[in-house]
């Protein structure tokens, strides 16, 4: 499993307003059992949310809301298959978590 990728929501109950979530976790610590990952969220167009702490992200051509305060770990095992990896959209999910971390 690779840092960025996107998973299936392992959570049954929350995955159908999460669909997916994304592990933000660093390769280099793979030997650990469990994944930093962020849940990716749908929102309609009306709801208003802080595109710096939430920022869009397209997986599978769906645009999502990565949810960067809500980021947990979640046991690597429970990570199935990848369904895509938005490694291109790293920067706007470091961004959003400097703003959790720093508020900045």
């Amino acid at each position: 499993m690779a840092q960025y990728d996107v998973f299936v929501n392992p959570s049954r109950s929350a995955s159908e307003g999460i669909p997916y979530v994304v592990v933000i976790q660093n390769d280099l610590l793979n030997a650990l059992s469990t994944r930093m990952a962020m849940p990716l969220a749908l929102f309609d167009a009306a709801t208003k949310v802080p595109t710096a702490l939430c920022p869009v992200i397209t997986v599978k051509g769906k645009r999502l809301h990565a949810l960067a305060h809500y980021a947990a770990p979640l046991p690597a095992k429970a990570l199935r298959r990848p369904v895509d990896n938005v490694i291109a959209q790293a920067s706007a999910l470091v961004s959003a978590m400097d703003a959790v971390l720093s508020g900045i």
